[in-house]
């Protein structure tokens, strides 16, 4: 393999990995909707497409570790295919929980707006920012937008925080309501988690730009 077929190869890698970054990205937004809407059509496709971001992640991987042994990559090669590499982990299991939102959708009554008040909606669109501005900050190699996407963690575990304390009142005050508001904290579970795997792909740009990851030289 010559010096260009290999920067091609990365090349080609690094546009897989976009696809599946837009793949997630709609996922997510589907799922808030699907929600919102408390459309079961639009849960069974996020679901059944799950599986095909999951193939996206073993191609993916294949391919890094196929360039790893093939070509024995200098040390930015090497830390952009480790990106890669850890990356589509946290994509993927982003689609995991869009799937897992749509999962608890199906079980939630839909004539039930108890929660209706609730911050949900808030922290769903402060997450879709979020991941849509990871895969972004990838795309780029733009580590300060990176940088400023981490930041806005502590506003979404604010939020979780805040609906936590509402579905709290709603145990208290509406019992009879409890397996559906368990649910909605579940789903906020979800959407903090998929802003934790934002941080972490934001923490896989810097580190594919300086080496560094948490702080700590790598290679």
């Amino acid at each position: 393999m010559t010096r260009k077929d290999f920067e091609n190869d990365l090349k080609l890698l690094h546009n897989e990995i976009i696809t599946m970054g837009s793949e997630v990205e709609k996922a997510i937004s589907d799922s808030i909707k699907a929600f919102s809407e408390h459309d079961l059509e639009l849960c069974g496709t996020i679901i059944a497409n799950d599986k095909a971001i999951n193939e996206m992640e073993k191609k993916i991987e294949s391919k890094c570790i196929w360039l790893i042994a093939r070509e024995q990559p200098i040390a930015s090669d090497l830390r952009n295919i480790t990106t890669a590499l850890k990356m589509t982990t946290d994509i993927e299991r982003i689609g995991d929980h869009a799937a897992d939102i749509a999962e608890l959708t199906t079980r939630i009554d839909a004539k039930n707006t108890f929660a209706d008040s609730s911050h949900l909606s808030e922290m769903a669109a402060a997450v879709i920012e979020m991941v849509n501005s990871a895969v972004n900050a990838y795309v780029k190699y733009d580590i300060e937008l990176a940088k400023k996407t981490i930041a806005k963690d502590d506003a979404v575990d604010d939020y979780f925080n805040l609906i936590k304390q509402e579905l709290v009142t709603t145990f208290k005050t509406q019992p009879q309501h409890m397996d559906s508001a368990i649910d909605f904290l579940l789903i906020a579970k979800y959407l903090e988690r998929i802003a934790d795997h934002a941080v972490n792909i934001c923490e896989w740009v810097y580190f594919s730009q300086t080496g560094k990851h948490k702080g700590k030289r790598i290679y």
